[in-house]
């Protein structure tokens, strides 16, 4: 008797999921707690693992929304297979052939051959951070039944923060069990490890030969399928106005699929099976279909990023006040002296220190740009651990220079070079991007005149640079062209008052604009 799978209870607020992902497809057999598929809530997705070892019937497809207690999929058990942990193929009767509903036999194919004293090793999800509650399986270096050896990197995993590769715990054969993309919790199983076990050829399943064997194959679900369209694509038919009679179904049994919908045109006739190649060619060669469309999941990373920056905006009294700095001084004293500092220090003289330097020295002066909120209280930090906003690979990220305010410029132009590189590699850790006190960010590299950069929470302000353009200024009554950039510094109105932000700024400026202050400290 077939098992129906329903939509869990996920919490109390949610009342409906979104069938995300298959990881199965019609018919696949599957195993007791083996992920079947995705759920999506407007809080979190959920893995849905199997209920019960058998032959999988879905009912919801992809991208249909579902509510509590609905039914999402059936498993039925395969006729003759025990259920256990390894399924075995029932072999027939010579003298009496058993005609089967379902004569799909269990997988028989074996991974790995273990020995007598094997050992099975649950791999799990590590703690990597005290904030981070799930990570993100981004890619397999390894297939299931691979041999793998003790510390070789099987995995890597991405979080809200950072990317982290999974070593081996032990040395054996490897089982995935989360797939690429799950997303699953800290102490989460993601793969096991055999130990003792030798890796051994797939063997073939025996075929089984049944009187139904010369019989057409018919899906098992053609009773119901055909001609059905799924939830998503009778919405969209309905949107079209067309008729489920007048669309061929590709799916599962004959049932119009999310696709089918969206291919379908008006006024078309449902053609036969054998005919939809023809009619799917002629739908390609619509000039309009040259448009193509993406979808891409978010990554965990931007996904964070984007619920952080809301939040922001929302829960902060943000404002922004601008200044503009002339750049010349700086820009002087880094042609006369860039290529002996390098010679020196081996690291480029760039702006980025200056203006370090600069904010570091202001911050000492105006201590409350330098705080956070928290709770009821305002935090001082006597330091300055300055935050540097980087573009990597995979989004914003925020490396911090520790003390920035005893480094030499040379100092924090090494500690920019490592960090910069770092962020380009994926190779950041957590400590790295942790406890900045203030971010500086550079929009300017990217040709930006003018920006109001988000503030970097917990954090209360950050300066954003922009390009540097040569402009007609007023410089002892004369007018004069100057190499000048607009300085943005946005700052939280509940602990900053305007006077601070304003007087700050321009106590930015004055450094910047007499670069002997910041050598000698005045």
């Amino acid at each position: 008797m077939a098992i129906e799978m329903k939509v869990p209870a996920v919490g109390e607020s949610i009342t409906e999921v979104t069938v995300a992902t298959w990881n199965k497809k019609e018919g696949d057999y599957v195993k007791l707690d083996e992920v079947l598929c995705e759920l999506e809530s407007d809080k979190a997705t959920f893995e849905l693992p199997a209920e019960a070892e058998g032959i999988l019937h879905i009912v919801a497809s992809e991208g249909d929304v579902l509510p509590i207690g609905a039914v999402i999929c059936s498993i039925e058990p395969a006729a003759g297979v025990s259920i256990s942990a390894t399924p075995v193929v029932a072999e027939a009767a010579p003298a009496a052939p058993v005609v089967q509903a379902d004569a799909t036999p269990a997988p028989v194919a074996v991974a790995a051959a273990p020995s007598t004293n094997a050992t099975v090793l649950e791999v799990k999800v590590p703690a990597v951070g005290e904030s981070i509650t799930e990570v993100t399986v981004s890619v397999w270096n390894k297939k299931s039944g691979d041999s793998v050896k003790l510390d070789e990197v099987i995995c890597e995993l991405e979080s809200d923060k950072a990317t982290f590769e999974l070593p081996a715990e032990a040395t054996g054969i490897l089982e995935i069990v989360a797939e690429s993309g799950s997303v699953v919790s800290i102490g989460g199983l993601l793969a096991k490890i055999t130990v003792g076990a030798v890796a051994a050829a797939p063997v073939a399943a025996p075929a089984v030969v049944t009187p139904a064997a010369s019989a057409p194959v018919v899906a098992a679900d053609s009773s119901y399928a055909t001609g059905h369209p799924s939830p998503a694509a009778a919405k969209i038919l309905d949107e079209k106005g067309i008729a489920a009679s007048a669309v061929a179904g590709s799916g599962v049994g004959g049932r119009i699929t999310k696709e089918d919908a969206q291919n379908a045109v008006p006024g078309a006739q449902a053609a036969p099976s054998v005919a939809a190649p023809s009619l799917v060619a002629a739908v390609s060669n619509d000039p309009s279909d040259a448009r193509g469309v993406r979808r891409e999941k978010m990554s965990s990373l931007r996904k964070t990023v984007a619920r952080r920056l809301v939040a922001v905006k929302n829960e902060t009294a943000m404002l922004t006040t601008f200044n503009e700095v002339d750049m010349k001084p700086v820009m002087d004293l880094r042609s006369k002296y860039k290529d002996k500092f390098k010679e020196k220090h081996g690291v480029g003289l760039g702006f980025m220190s200056f203006f370090t330097k600069a904010v570091c020295v202001a911050l000492k002066e105006f201590p409350s740009v330098n705080a956070k909120i928290d709770g009821e209280e305002m935090i001082f930090h006597d330091y300055c651990d300055i935050s540097i906003a980087v573009s990597a690979p995979k989004g914003l990220v925020v490396p911090v220079i520790r003390s920035a305010e005893h480094l030499s410029l040379a100092g924090i132009e090494s500690e920019v070079v490592r960090l910069a590189v770092k962020a380009r590699d994926n190779k950041l850790s957590l400590e790295e991007m942790s406890g900045g006190t203030f971010t500086i960010t550079n929009g300017g590299v990217f040709g930006s005149m003018l920006s109001t950069p988000i503030i970097n929470a917990p954090q209360v302000a950050i300066l954003g640079m922009h390009n540097i353009v040569e402009r007609a200024v007023v410089v002892d009554g004369q007018i004069v062209v100057r190499p000048i950039m607009y300085l943005a510094l946005s700052y939280d109105h509940r602990i900053i008052d305007g006077k601070e932000s304003v007087s700050f700024l321009v106590r930015v400026k004055q450094l910047l604009e007499d670069p002997a202050r910041l050598l000698l400290d005045i």
